[in-house]
């Protein structure tokens, strides 16, 4: 079955013709194309490549969610990075939605989204990162009562009120146009298979997870991960407006336009086998999402679309961004852990400055070289 998000027709184009590149860009995912864009913008000559088409990776098969901040809890990428470049982080990805949020039209609504405690341990974790954000100046509101279904299911939630939800394969198209209209050469259903095909153009290689073949010694160490999803049949109830998810992010819904309820998750039922840059669906994992669906709802719901993307899981929950070991003229921007709509389009722009010669400060922490390291 194919993703709900993909189903919708893909717009026209512009069609652009760019002779001998300065800079390639291979994937036509958000990064890809946030990336390109910003070079063509730059007055680079930019040709992109994808082995498919233009958000047919994880970016148009994903949960649909746009939220801020590291993958790792405020006051956890804190500990990690230092409180000063952790608000740093937490800020930046709050102007990337605001930058989504001017370009993606209607694909884009800002409704918040709802983090949920689970049993009292998560209850605490969560408190931990609101008083957290509140303390840093970020707004951020603390819930405790539910009405149905969500009452008596979970003890209490902590709502990021700049989040949003996507339609993300629209989104995507849409950065892939404004690309286009900027004068970026776009290559659809082209693999590259060798750097040594590209000449010497400047590389920037946007895949997250999904491999690449062409980043020698740190291929892999982007971890490829399968996340699964479902969209139900439309359910006219408004139960879920915006981004719900609970057990550390293994359980994620929200409601679709159309009512459709859009679940994903459960990659803990069967550990082993998601760490895969397999699209294929697996039984535990979807019939875990139906059978969670289904309780929440309280009635047996169809599942019309059901999908597998990869995404690209890093040890440290950091994004990879820079300059790749050992290969001149090569750059990197992926490793999201499940976290791309907003952080891939940031990575996108963050690298395209990067290799336009600005100096960007929150590379130190993304560095690639430091996967040789945790790998």
């Amino acid at each position: 079955m194919t993703s709900y998000w993909l189903s919708e027709p893909s717009p026209p184009r512009r069609d652009v013709e760019v002779d001998d590149p300065e800079i390639v860009v291979v994937g036509g995912g958000v990064t890809g194309c946030a990336a390109a864009l910003r070079l063509a913008e730059s007055g680079k000559r930019v040709r992109l490549y994808d082995g498919r088409a233009v958000a047919e990776g994880a970016s148009g098969r994903n949960g649909g969610f746009a939220l801020r901040g590291m993958p790792a809890a405020f006051d956890v990428t804190a500990e990690s990075v230092g409180e000063e470049d952790a608000r740093t982080m937490l800020a930046w990805t709050e102007r990337a939605i605001d930058t989504i949020e001017s370009l993606a039209g209607d694909s884009f609504r800002r409704v918040g989204s709802l983090r949920l405690a689970v049993d009292e341990e998560e209850r605490d974790e969560l408190r931990t990162e609101y008083e957290a954000l509140v303390a840093a100046g970020f707004a951020a509101e603390w819930i405790e009562s539910f009405e149905p279904p969500l009452a008596g299911r979970f003890t209490a939630a902590l709502h990021h009120v700049p989040d949003g939800v996507l339609q993300p394969a629209r989104w995507v198209r849409r950065l892939a146009a404004l690309a286009a209209d900027a004068g970026v050469e776009i290559r659809e259903h082209t693999r590259v298979e060798s750097l040594e095909e590209l000449g010497s153009a400047t590389v920037v290689v946007c895949t997250d997870g999904y491999p690449s073949g062409l980043l020698r010694e740190i291929e892999g160490l982007i971890i490829p991960t399968r996340g699964q999803v479902i969209a139900t049949e439309p359910v006219p109830e408004r139960y879920f407006e915006v981004p719900h998810y609970g057990r550390h992010g293994f359980d994620y819904w929200h409601q679709a336009e159309d009512g459709r309820i859009v679940a994903g998750g459960f990659r803990d039922v069967s550990f082993d086998s998601e760490f895969t840059a397999d699209e294929q669906l697996t039984e535990p994992v979807q019939t875990a999402l139906h059978r969670f669906v289904n309780d929440l709802m309280g009635r047996e719901l169809r599942v019309d679309y059901a999908w597998a993307g990869i995404f690209g899981m890093v040890m440290d929950f950091l994004p990879v961004v820079g300059r790749v070991p050992g290969l001149d003229g090569v750059w990197v921007a992926g490793g999201y852990s499940g976290h791309g709509n907003v952080l891939g389009f940031a990575c996108g722009e963050l690298v395209a400055s990067a290799v336009l010669g600005n100096d960007e400060p929150l590379l130190a922490h993304f560095e690639p070289g430091r996967l040789l390291n945790l790998g």
